[in-house]
């Protein structure tokens, strides 16, 4: 019954990642698209059913679907691409277009479909741009911006505020004013709308916080972590019946594993306000199987200012859910108990958990269990280091640079949107081969493979990080790294684990 349900999760969250990711851009169904994604993990876990999780799966079977469905997944998405021309328009059209508001684009198309701005207001936008600071050279219209290209005189930072300041002194909040870099590394200005700007009919101090809700899921939660809990702590279900006071023994695995996902999340909420973005409180995601949470999340509802605003944002979750986590962990790890290790030993074997396929695991359990963790001995987890454990995991899974994923935040606020990028690409393909590897990770390699490795912009995406933020980020990708690979053979003969 839980495999099917696991099954039911990674389908819902499939279909949330494709909604999200590729729905704008293509007309191709996302029914469709959610198949195709889902066939290999269909086969495989048919395979499974019929023949055992002991009997390997034939590495055809393994690697054919997986190629195969991806190359039709872009070729469904390529086949089914929306022209630019059909993408939405901008919502303020100009009131009045003078003469030079008619001309005609290449393809015979009336530019004046593509004019956010009148050509006196043009006139106004680039009086917006002194030249000892950005010297203007061209305006062009797209369907969804005005871009404003040139060259880059002085400071990015002063740069951005000085322009920044005169738009929206002409313009007020009509628009949005991104700072961003080309693909030849040319910085030059866009003008997005501001589709709050543009909703008239909607008030603009709308309500984010929903204290009510936050704390429904927080109590409902809670309730299905002490569930989980109790029957990690080896309550049967009838056991319960009999007697629900024995629930209360589920309480530590929920407390530790609330907490740990909750500061992780307070980080993110907390790093928001001081920067004034607009974001929701908190939500827990409550599950009667498995974890018994999905975790928690927050929604931002402004842009981002800057890239240091988004490295702070991107790496407060991950450090401070790493901060509960450890001590957690370690009290957690002390209070367990050694068992012979075995074939069934392994990564997500909470009665008999091989710490050497992590080295900050192994390094973690060996300076908290000290010379009784040999190398013939498994850890059966207490229930608090089953949510510490857990905490590493979410730790190491946020921290990937990729996409939207905190360490995707990272790397492209220390290197910028092209090549954090190009760094999500290669790192989900290294996460790929370290799942030949260690099998548990397939599941979120697979995932991994499916979410858009570009990042969205900050509004001033050029102005780079200080030097201490850069070693910062660093710090978290080698944190990932040493939670992420195992333990090195001459490291387990030096401790003797």
């Amino acid at each position: 019954m839980e495999f099917w349900l696991l099954l039911i999760l990674l389908g819902l969250l499939t279909y949330f990642i494709v909604k999200r990711s590729v729905a704008n851009i293509t007309r191709t169904p996302v029914w469709l698209l959610w198949l195709v994604i889902m066939t290999p993990a269909l086969i495989w876990s048919a395979w499974t059913l019929v023949y055992g999780e002991k009997t390997p799966i034939p590495p055809a079977l393994a690697i054919g679907p997986f190629v195969g469905c991806s190359l039709l997944y872009w070729l469904l998405i390529q086949w089914g691409r929306k022209p630019p021309s059909s993408e939405p328009g901008v919502a303020a059209a100009p009131q009045k277009q003078d003469s030079d508001a008619s001309q005609t684009t290449d393809d015979g198309g009336d530019i004046s479909k593509l004019r956010p701005i009148s050509a006196t207001e043009e006139t106004n936008l680039r009086n917006c741009f002194p030249w000892s600071i950005y010297y203007l050279e061209n305006i062009e219209y797209r369907p969804q911006a005005v871009l404003c290209r040139g060259k880059l005189r002085s400071n990015p930072d002063a740069a951005y505020k000085t322009i920044r300041e005169k738009i929206e002194g002409q313009f007020g909040d009509r628009f949005f004013v991104l700072f961003q870099e080309s693909l030849s590394g040319k910085p030059f200005f866009a003008l997005v709308p501001n589709p709050q700007a543009q909703a008239t009919d909607k008030p603009k101090s709308e309500p984010l916080t929903r204290p009510g809700l936050a704390l429904l899921l927080l109590l409902i939660t809670l309730f299905t972590t002490t569930v989980i809990g109790a029957e990690i702590a080896g309550i049967s279900s009838k056991q319960l019946q009999s007697n629900p006071a024995v629930l209360l023994q589920g309480l530590p695995y929920a407390l530790a594993l609330m907490t740990i996902l909750g500061i992780h999340e307070l980080g993110h909420y907390f790093t928001a306000v001081f920067y004034k973005i607009r974001t929701t409180l908190p939500y827990f995601i409550p599950l009667p199987f498995f974890l018994g949470t999905f975790g928690a999340f927050i929604q931002m509802r402004s842009p981002i200012p800057n890239r240091k605003a988004l490295f702070d944002l991107g790496i407060s979750g991950p450090l401070s859910g790493f901060i509960v986590t450890l001590p957690l962990l370690l009290w957690g790890l002390a209070h367990s108990t050694l068992v012979p290790l075995s074939d069934n030993s392994g990564i997500w074997n909470f009665e008999s958990l091989n710490p050497r396929l992590s080295l900050l695991l192994t390094l973690l359990s060996k300076w908290a269990l000290g010379s009784e963790l040999t190398s013939k001995m498994a850890i059966d987890l207490h229930p608090v280091a089953i949510a510490g454990y857990i905490g590493l995991v979410v730790t190491a899974l946020n921290l990937i640079p990729v996409g939207q994923l905190d360490g995707g935040h990272i790397v492209h606020a220390m290197f910028g949107q092209r090549i954090g990028a190009v760094i999500g690409q290669i790192a989900r393909l290294l996460v790929l081969g370290l799942a030949f590897l260690q099998p548990e990770l397939l599941l979120w390699a697979v995932i991994l493979l499916f979410m858009p490795v570009a990042d969205e912009p900050a509004l001033n995406d050029v102005s780079e990080l200080d030097n201490w933020r850069d070693f910062g980020g660093l710090l978290a990708l080698a944190l990932l790294v040493s939670i992420l690979l195992p333990v090195p053979g001459t490291l387990t003969q030096l401790l003797n684990i």
